[in-house]
């Protein structure tokens, strides 16, 4: 009987972003490279696994965003013109690289992998959402669901319908995806503040997540730290805890995995390094350089500038993943040894980690994923691997207690949410919210397009809401197309609101903006209320 258990939590999450005015539109590139690179490869694990009777388990978010986004037919159109691209650039490598052999080498690599990742995609029909929900089915995967938006709840908290619609919404939405009821949920950035466990009663959640604070200054002071969950005591939901030791094994920049110097260079591509009137074909819209996906170069050192990195080579990779994943697991092993011996009780190690930095930054990380479950699996007599539904289910009785106002990220209290660069947005987030609890009391009576304005003005202010438009603006990145988008949904939510206390919707504008921020089809607003 293992002495301890390891729950691995990927929080699989991107913004709603969709254009279908533009014929193609940069920012559409984040969802289609995390499917080339992350969504993808992880299918792929997990059928292997399935396939080869490995009794693994894992735990993933899949944000309502996200899935909105895998299951929308425009865009799985133009996944498929991304990957078909790829695979055309990849052929025009072969014959480009000829007289170069290792270059050829990795051309035939893409080439193949581009290949197969289209044959994943074409095998479910391009639906990504189904093969999760195959993978749940099973028993072996099981998904959570986060805020509607990924709204960061504490500070939306002024106005708790705002709350209590991003998570009803949410949980709605995931039964429509999966067939019931979520289990759990991942809290935007870890963001929770005390009572809100009860809204997430009300959704039918039985646990969340916080950062590895939350739960050590719980109150009363949990008995085992982080290594159990705690029950909140009014609302009977469970929380877990971040594992700091083996997420830094992963996360770490200095530490981490991820730079070891055989691994493949993220910020070297051959659509920077490549003359452009021979790229510029693949790296529409503008033509402007940007990330093909083609790689061909290693991490090498530390401190090399990268135009002194050396070839990258798979092999040498593949073998340090499985090599670093039994690093890992031996890691665990003797963690949860000292544990148990301590707490008198078996532990639960639970590390999340960001999905997308499995196969998107860390080029390496599904095959160490792989290599990390089947060692777990079937050679740990120390570790079993689970998830968080599955351990309550087998551990009903816990501490009671109540954690802490927290949040994962820089000093761990919502610094990198509110701030000098995004504080603007808030006071308009409030004042959003109050209006729509305002017009949510309004009953159409029988008059459909009030009830379409009132239901898009939800979707708009949930839009706003996202907590990766303030995220943008403090990392200095994109931050002209974070401020365009709250101000746009800004925009439009007010319009609306105008149209709707006035009695005159423009149908006309009404129907344009349902088709441009289509989310959430179903969405109920009198849960603003």
């Amino acid at each position: 009987m293992a002495l301890g258990y390891l729950a691995m939590v990927l929080h699989a999450h991107l913004p709603f972003v969709r254009h279908p005015e533009h014929s193609h539109f940069l920012e559409e590139d984040w969802l289609y490279e995390a499917m080339t690179e992350t969504y993808i490869p992880l299918i792929s694990i997990f059928d292997e696994l399935v396939r080869d009777g490995i009794d693994f388990r894992i735990t993933m978010s899949l944000t309502p965003p996200l899935v909105s986004m895998l299951a929308d037919e425009l865009l799985q159109a133009r996944y498929r013109r991304t990957i078909d691209e790829q695979i055309e650039l990849s052929e025009l490598e072969v014959k480009r690289t000829r007289f170069e052999p290792h270059y050829q080498y990795l051309a035939k690599y893409y080439l193949d992998r581009f290949k197969r990742t289209r044959a994943v995609f074409d095998q479910y029909e391009g639906n990504l959402v189904a093969a999760f929900k195959k993978f749940q089915d099973l028993g072996v995967l099981e998904i959570v669901t986060c805020g509607a938006t990924h709204g960061f709840l504490p500070l939306l908290q002024v106005q708790p319908q705002a709350v209590r619609a991003q998570i009803h919404v949410a949980a709605d939405h995931y039964e429509h995806h999966f067939g019931r009821r979520p289990r759990g949920i991942w809290l935007a950035e870890c963001g929770y503040f005390p009572g809100v466990d009860a809204i997430l009663r009300e959704a039918g959640i039985k646990y969340f997540f916080t950062d590895t604070h939350g739960i050590l200054n719980a109150t009363p002071r949990p008995r085992y730290g982080h290594f159990a969950p705690i029950v909140c005591p009014d609302s009977g939901v469970a929380a877990f805890a971040r594992d700091q030791e083996s997420s830094r094994q992963v996360w770490s920049k200095d530490e981490g995995y991820p730079g070891d110097f055989n691994y493949r260079e993220f910020y070297r591509d051959i659509g920077y390094d490549l003359p452009l009137d021979y790229i510029a074909p693949y790296i529409q819209p503008t033509g402007d350089r940007k990330n093909t996906g083609i790689k061909y170069f290693r991490v090498t050192g530390k401190t090399v500038p990268l135009h002194r990195k050396e070839p990258y080579d798979p092999h040498w990779a593949d073998r340090k993943a499985d090599e670093h994943a039994g690093h890992f697991l031996w890691c665990r092993e003797q963690q949860i040894l000292h544990l148990a011996g301590q707490l008198g009780r078996p532990p639960i190690v639970v590390s999340p980690y960001d999905a997308e930095l499995f196969g998107h930054w860390w080029f390496e990380g599904p095959n160490w994923l792989n290599y990390l479950l089947r060692k777990t699996a079937c050679d740990s007599q120390v570790v079993k691997l689970t998830t968080p539904g599955e351990y309550l289910e087998n551990n009903p009785t816990q501490q009671i207690a109540t954690p802490s106002f927290s949040s994962w990220g820089a000093e761990g209290y919502a610094s990198f949410w509110l701030n000098d660069t995004n504080e603007w947005i808030y006071p308009h987030l409030h004042k959003a919210a109050e209006r729509m609890a305002e017009v949510a009391k309004i009953e159409p009576n029988g008059n459909p397009v009030e009830k379409r304005a009132l239901e898009q003005m939800a979707r708009e202010l949930l839009l706003a809401q996202s907590s990766d438009w303030a995220f943008i603006m403090k990392t200095g990145t994109m931050v002209e197309y974070a401020i365009k988008r709250t101000k746009t949904h800004l925009l439009r939510f007010n319009r609306l609101y105008d149209q709707v206390r006035h009695g005159r919707v423009d149908e006309k504008w009404l129907e344009k903006v349902e088709y441009l921020d289509n989310i959430f089809p179903e969405v109920d607003y009198r849960l603003f209320r």
